[in-house]
C-alpha cells in the first residue's frame, strides 16, 4: 500500500469526549465564533493571541496559541463539512504565520495533517461534545507517532475542555443581559394551546407580530427535526427562519436552536425555550430566548421590535384559540 494514501478509516483513532452544563446552539456558537474561540481556546495556560476564522466549506481557521512560557505555535483548521449546530469536520494541521503548512515543531514525524470530526449531541438542555482525530494522508511513521502521543493528547484536550467548561459556567451565570421572557396566560387546556403552537396546519394561521403571514415549508416536531419558514411582513420584507428542535417533553416543554437571518444578520440567532404551564384549567406559555451577545439581543430589540412583537404574536395565537 501507497504510504501516503489515506487510511484514516482503518487506523486507530483518538476520541474524546466531555459533557457540557449548557445547550447545544451555544456550545457550538463558542466553538464556531472567533470572538469567543479567543476567550478559551487551547489547553490551561494557553491563550490565543491571534484569530482569523472564515466558517464556510473551504474556509479556514488561522491561529496563533500563546504557549505559557511565552512563546506562539501556529495552527490551521480547513473546513470539510459544517452542519450547525450538531457537526464539525475539518483538516487540522501546524501552520506558519502567513497559513501554510508546517511540521509539529517539537516532532519531525507527526503527521503534517489530522481529520478532526467534532459532534455536538443535544442531552436534554446539556450537551455532549465528542472530537475523533486521525492521521491524514500519514505515513506508517507518522502514523506510530501519533499512537504514542494518545495520552498526551488526553491530557492536552482535557485542559482545552476545562477551559471551555469554565466559559460556558461563566456565560451560564451571566444571562440576563442577553434574555427576552415573554409570556401569557389562555383560557384554554395546556393539550390544545400544545396543539396549536406545534402542528403545522394551525401554526401557519397566527404565528408572528400583527400584519405578518407565514409560508410554512416544514415543521418536523422531534429532537432533531427543522422548522423551516418564512414570515412576510407588512411592508413585504421577508424573514426566513431555520430552527432546529433540540429538546421535547411533550407536553410541558420545547426547546429549539433558530437559525433565522433577519435581512441576512447572523445576530438574529438564538436558543428558544417554550413551556406549557396548567394554572386552574388555563395555560401559561412562556417564551424564554438567549441570544450569544447582549449586542446581539439588543439589536433585535431595538431595531426589529423582538418584545413587541412576542407579545403580538402571543396575542394572535390568543384570538386563534378563542376560535379553534
Amino acid at each position: 500500500m501507497d504510504a501516503t494514501v489515506n487510511t484514516a478509516a482503518i487506523q486507530e483513532e483518538f476520541v474524546i469526549s466531555r459533557n457540557f452544563n449548557a445547550p447545544c446552539r451555544q456550545v457550538w456558537l463558542a466553538w464556531t465564533e472567533r470572538e469567543q474561540l479567543m476567550q478559551w481556546f487551547g489547553p490551561q495556560g494557553c491563550t490565543l493571541s491571534h484569530a482569523a476564522l472564515d466558517l464556510r466549506v473551504g474556509g479556514t481557521f488561522h491561529y496563533a496559541m500563546r504557549m505559557p512560557d511565552g512563546h506562539e505555535m501556529w495552527g490551521k483548521w480547513t473546513f470539510r463539512e459544517i452542519a450547525a449546530p450538531s457537526r464539525l469536520v475539518l483538516i487540522s494541521s501546524f501552520s506558519d504565520a502567513k497559513g501554510g503548512i508546517t511540521r509539529h515543531p517539537l516532532s519531525a514525524d507527526w503527521p503534517l495533517e489530522m481529520l478532526s470530526t467534532t459532534t455536538f449531541e443535544a442531552q436534554g438542555d446539556k450537551t455532549r461534545l465528542t472530537i475523533r482525530w486521525s492521521p491524514w494522508n500519514a505515513t506508517e511513521q507518522e502514523r506510530a507517532t501519533f499512537n504514542a502521543a494518545l495520552n498526551s493528547m488526553e491530557q492536552g484536550w482535557g485542559g482545552t475542555f476545562a477551559q471551555l467548561d469554565a466559559y460556558l459556567e461563566k456565560q451560564r451565570t451571566n444571562t440576563a443581559d442577553r434574555e427576552i421572557v415573554i409570556s401569557r396566560v389562555f383560557d384554554a387546556p395546556r393539550e390544545l394551546v400544545w396543539e396549536a403552537m406545534t402542528k403545522p396546519e394551525h401554526v401557519v394561521h397566527w404565528w408572528g407580530p400583527n400584519g405578518f403571514t407565514n409560508t410554512l415549508e416544514k415543521m418536523d416536531l422531534r429532537v432533531g427535526g427543522v422548522w423551516k419558514h418564512i414570515m412576510h411582513g407588512p411592508d413585504g420584507t421577508d424573514y426566513p427562519n431555520n430552527s432546529v428542535f433540540t429538546a421535547i417533553v411533550e407536553p410541558e416543554r420545547i426547546e429549539l436552536c433558530n437559525g433565522g437571518t433577519y435581512k441576512g444578520d447572523p445576530n438574529a440567532n438564538f436558543d428558544a425555550t417554550w413551556t406549557f404551564e396548567v394554572l386552574d384549567g388555563q395555560t401559561k406559555v412562556t417564551i424564554h430566548l438567549v441570544f450569544p451577545t447582549a449586542e446581539a439581543r439588543n439589536m433585535v430589540v431595538e431595531k426589529y421590535g423582538a418584545i413587541e412583537g412576542g407579545h403580538q404574536t402571543l396575542a394572535r395565537l390568543a384570538g386563534y384559540l378563542s376560535k379553534v
